[in-house]
């Protein structure tokens, strides 16, 4: 009898427990977030996913991925019907699009306080600002560095503790890490050359300054590289390759695909690419400042991709989406990303510890925020292909600099004119 009394309470229990668990489910609210691929920040996020999850079980949240040339279309296609995700993450530069699209929405600054935002964060976050409101939080930010292949450099002569500093030494390191077969053809670069890559950002916000222009005014708005610092930047650029030979636009495809096969000596890349570049077993790599001009001027290119609510999440779904948000742009979340990405967290008292500061890999990436402009894009991908353009007219075209970096400004001036409408 009493063993009779004992299962049935035990057979009560497990039913008030499937019970239990069935009204939770119900009661769960499901949010979907959206990226690109990326294999370190597909991962990152399953596990930042996988720890709020934990914390806030009433909400499940489903990832998904496309391609990186397909995002912003299915994207764009999959909110204007209604469907596809409630948090979305979008290159900064892409901001404006995003909101003339209706989109994404602004944070609550209920939810998100302006004055929070800008005490925590790192002030290049005012790029997703708008007027009074904000339109996205990253969870971390870039910016550029030298990477060089210390064997390649101690093959060639060059002391692998001494990478260069300077523009001028740049180009010396290049030219003596670069090979060739019997023809002249180039096996090995010195230096990549990759306008599709990262080099549209080094030309744009750091060559065109260290040569003495600025190029943008008015808020971005209004070109103003078609000048002599301009020119003296694109030609130092194409000379790499059409003077110096030591590298091709084209060389293995991708700049950062060279280096990873040990074919290239040095590629100018973001923190972005830690993560990939941890993975190289048959050499040892460093990082270093990108190198300023001979009189130490120096500048960086700052950038992240921001985490933003869509317009389709609405209700309970928003309230799970503010939650979700306020997670992956946390502390916690930040150190996380940095440990599998490589990104530098977005916030500053995040990034800026002593031992972040001091980190051979992480500290030139670091001191580059210190100097970093971030550019105040108004259609990312059309402005980087006009650089891209640009300067495979002078590579592959044989057109002279000057005339090709006229026709840059003018095709990114109707650009930005476009925009203002």
């Amino acid at each position: 009898m009493e063993r009779d009394m004992r299962f049935r309470h035990l057979i009560a229990s497990v039913a008030l427990g499937v019970a239990t668990l069935a009204a939770s489910g119900a009661r769960a609210v499901e949010i979907e977030y959206w990226q690109y691929v990326f294999d370190t920040r597909v991962k990152a996020m399953n596990q930042l996913i996988a720890k709020f999850q934990e914390a806030n079980p009433d909400i499940k949240v489903k990832q998904t991925t496309f391609p990186y040339a397909d995002y912003q279309t299915k994207v764009a296609a999959s909110i204007l019907a209604g469907q596809g995700p409630d948090v979305v993450q979008l290159f900064y530069g892409w901001t404006d699009n995003f909101i003339a699209g209706k989109m994404i929405r602004p944070l609550r600054a209920e939810a998100f306080p302006a004055a929070d935002i800008e005490r925590d964060f790192f002030p290049i976050v005012s790029a997703m600002k708008r007027g009074n409101d904000y339109y996205g939080l990253p969870t971390a930010v870039r910016s550029l560095a030298l990477f060089y292949n210390k064997k390649a450099f101690k093959d060639a002569g060059l002391d692998p503790n001494n990478p260069p500093k300077t523009l001028e030494e740049l180009i010396a390191a290049a030219e003596k890490t670069t090979k060739r077969d019997g023809s002249g053809n180039i096996t090995s670069a010195g230096m990549t050359l990759d306008m599709t890559g990262q080099d549209h950002q080094w030309w744009r916000e750091v060559l065109i300054r260290q040569f003495g222009g600025t190029p943008y005014t008015e808020n971005d708005t209004k070109v103003t590289y078609n000048d002599e610092a301009g020119l003296k930047a694109l030609t130092f650029y194409t000379d790499l390759q059409k003077k110096h030979k030591v590298g091709q636009a084209g060389f293995m495809d991708e700049g950062q695909a060279a280096f990873r096969a040990g074919l290239a000596a040095m590629t100018i890349d973001g923190t972005f690419r830690l993560g990939s570049f941890g993975t190289i077993k048959s050499f040892e790599w460093g990082v270093t400042e990108l190198p300023a001009n001979a009189q130490g001027v120096r500048s960086n290119y700052a950038s992240y991709f921001a985490n933003a609510i869509t317009t389709k999440a609405e209700g309970e779904k928003l309230a799970a989406a503010e939650k979700f948000l306020a997670y992956v742009s946390s502390p916690e979340a930040m150190n996380i990303w940095m440990e599998v990405v490589g990104e530098l967290p977005a916030r500053r008292t995040a990034a800026l510890t002593p031992e972040n500061i001091a980190h051979p890999i992480y500290g030139p990436f670091l001191k580059g925020l210190e100097y970093a402009h971030t550019t105040l894009f108004k259609d990312e991908l059309a402005q980087r292909q006009v650089a891209i353009d640009m300067v495979n007219r002078v590579l592959i075209g044989n057109e002279e600099p000057k005339a090709s970096l006229a026709k840059a400004a003018e095709a990114e001036q109707a650009i930005l004119d476009r925009a203002k409408r």
